[in-house]
């Protein structure tokens, strides 16, 4: 050992401190180059992800990031990753599928069906201006478990042949149905055909926003990330098509929030969810017990390993994209 090595040892502890003998050239959590290119090819092909929603994408791939990580490398500082990071409780009454579900309706234009100044188009909220769609909830796995398109606003003979049909799909009446008050389901003939199914009637509060609010979610993110992405068809054939793709999509291939990452149809039928699958780690120095970005999975392989985005999307929907990450040679 020659003094020129202790006088640069010195050196260093004078100017880094007294761990600068011990810290590494490059940081062991440092992701490689590749990592930052993979989510923003990612932001670029469907830039409507948030920062959270690339993490659970990547997650189910096999890639698991912070939701700070992929900030700093979108280099996007518009919402703190803690703020993200308490949307994620799950909080409902369901303790099983099939316990508790929800129903609601709603309302969606039809080209420029709500945007028709001139009376009396303005005034009827019907086709061919809008459909009329009711969707049912599982509370549990918030799976959308079936809907049905109409041209006007259905009767509550016409809710309970729909919900007769979701309950012979699935095998099974809910314990608990949560609904509003609106006339379809607030009259005798509605509260009469529970009681001879064994369903107990739950009702949202009145004028209070939030009553039904796991529905109302369900339904605002269809709309968000589906119907508002496409022009909404003019017969009814082609609209049911495009729904039916959007809530499988929703059911099997979109990451929630709520469920950890899982998906509806993941925690509906209790299967193992895909970001808890062995991960891809692409940092060569990680130790291989340590750690990672939640959710927690265990290292496939050795770590340092390189990998490509691939997305592809359901029936050719660009706004249903379904990512996988494979091996480099």
């Amino acid at each position: 050992m020659t003094a020129a090595t202790i006088a640069s040892w010195c050196r260093r502890l004078d100017e880094e401190g007294p761990k600068a003998l011990v810290r590494v050239r490059e940081p062991v959590n440092r992701f490689p180059d590749f990592v930052t290119h993979i989510v923003r090819l990612l932001k670029l092909v469907c830039p409507w992800l948030g920062k959270r929603k690339i993490a659970d994408f990547l997650a189910r791939a096999g890639l698991h990031l912070g939701t700070s990580t992929v900030q700093r490398m979108l280099n996007d500082d518009s919402r703190p990753a803690a703020a993200l990071a308490s949307t994620t409780s799950r909080h409902h009454s369901a303790r099983k599928p099939n316990d508790v579900w929800h129903v609601d309706l709603t309302a969606v234009p039809i080209g420029h069906g709500f945007w028709t100044s001139w009376l009396p188009f303005a005034m009827p909220q019907k086709w061919p201006f809008c459909w009329w769609v009711a969707v049912v909830v599982d509370g549990f796995s918030r799976r959308v478990l079936g809907f049905a398109v109409f041209e006007d606003k259905p009767t509550s003979l016409a809710i309970r042949s729909f919900l007769g049909r979701t309950i012979g799909l699935v095998g099974e009446p809910p314990k608990h149905l949560i609904c509003d008050r609106g006339t379809q389901f607030d009259c005798s003939g509605f509260r009469a055909w529970a009681t001879r199914r064994g369903i107990r009637l739950r009702y949202g509060a009145i004028g209070q926003h939030g009553s039904l609010a796991i529905v109302e979610r369900v339904i605002g993110t269809l709309k968000r990330e589906g119907l508002k992405r496409i022009l909404v068809p003019y017969r009814l054939a082609e609209f049911r098509r495009e729904l039916a793709l959007l809530v499988r999509w929703y059911n099997e291939h979109r990451p929630h929030e709520s469920l950890d990452g899982a998906t509806p149809d993941e925690v509906h039928d209790d299967l193992r969810p895909a970001n808890r699958l062995p991960r891809i780690e692409p940092r060569a120095k990680w130790p291989r017990p340590s750690p990672c970005a939640a959710p927690q999975a265990l290292v496939a392989g050795q770590p340092g390993a390189t990998c490509e985005l691939h997305v592809e999307f359901l029936e050719g929907r660009r706004h249903l994209p379904i990512v996988t990450l494979k091996r480099a040679a």
